[in-house]
């Protein structure tokens, strides 16, 4: 049931990211992309942690894992829509505009198809999680909780953090190397990744053997931000923009996990 269940999340959000792929190119911002995948995976996988393995109800810790992807759904979706509703397309998309040239259109579509096959593989650890034999809730979930909570503060601090950096006039053409900003050069990944260490957290059993698939969430998660879709493209455009400025913040300050800044 639980291969079942990521099918199908795979079938609804391959038809949310082709309907992505036609709305940003209706709208000419291929940023919709991101958005379009933030809520819709955060719907799919609160349904599949709600969808019960039997003719039951769902259970207590299953409401506690939906609970876990609305949260991360409404407050990421939240950050992005304004972001991308009615400002000019994100550089990593104009980017692509660039070195697509004519095939843009076709090319953007297996783009944004793959995102769908990620949702379903977070899908694995966030079912895993919400379908733990134990009935009674207990210290795991607990943990759970807290690593969730403790993930959706700092991303929240984060953002907060750049946007009132970015709303400075006297921070234009600056680097941001303050508050968590100082400790990582993106707090706001770090933070999205750790959300996901709340499902192992709550799931992993060694005595189990599928439940070591609970740690695909955090690791493809990882994988996307750091080497993917978030930290290098992010990083070539602060290279363009500021040059030896952020060259020396990159010298002084760890990449993805908080670590307190090297000193000459």
């Amino acid at each position: 049931m639980l291969w079942l269940i990521a099918l199908g999340v795979l079938g609804a959000m391959t038809v949310v990211m082709v309907v992505a792929w036609a709305f940003g190119l209706a709208r000419g911002n291929g940023g919709w992309t991101d958005v379009f995948w933030t809520w819709g995976t955060g719907a799919t996988l609160a349904a599949a942690a709600l969808c019960p393995l039997t003719g039951a109800s769902p259970e207590p810790r299953q409401w506690l894992v939906a609970a876990f992807m609305a949260a991360w759904g409404v407050r990421l979706g939240l950050y992005l829509t304004p972001r991308v509703a009615g400002h000019p397309e994100d550089s990593r998309y104009a980017g692509f505009r660039d070195q697509f040239g004519d095939r843009y259109p076709i090319n953007m579509l297996w783009v944004t198809l793959p995102q769908a096959p990620a949702s379903a593989l977070l899908a694995l650890s966030v079912v895993l999680a919400a379908r733990r034999p134990e009935a009674e809730l207990d210290l795991r979930d607990a943990l759970g909780v807290a690593i969730f909570v403790l993930a959706l503060a700092g991303e929240t601090l984060a953002d907060a953090q750049m946007k009132r950096f970015r709303a400075d006039a006297a921070n234009r053409g600056q680097v941001m190397d303050r508050g968590l900003w100082a400790w990582s050069r993106h707090p706001n990944y770090f933070f999205q990744w750790l959300g996901w260490m709340a499902y192992p957290a709550m799931a992993l059993d060694p005595s189990r053997p599928i439940t070591w698939l609970s740690l695909t969430a955090p690791a493809v998660m990882f994988g996307l931000l750091r080497y993917v879709s978030g930290v290098p493209p992010l990083e070539e455009t602060m290279l363009k923009s500021r040059g030896d400025l952020f060259r020396a913040y990159q010298a002084r300050v760890s990449v993805f996990f908080p670590l307190p800044p090297r000193t000459r």
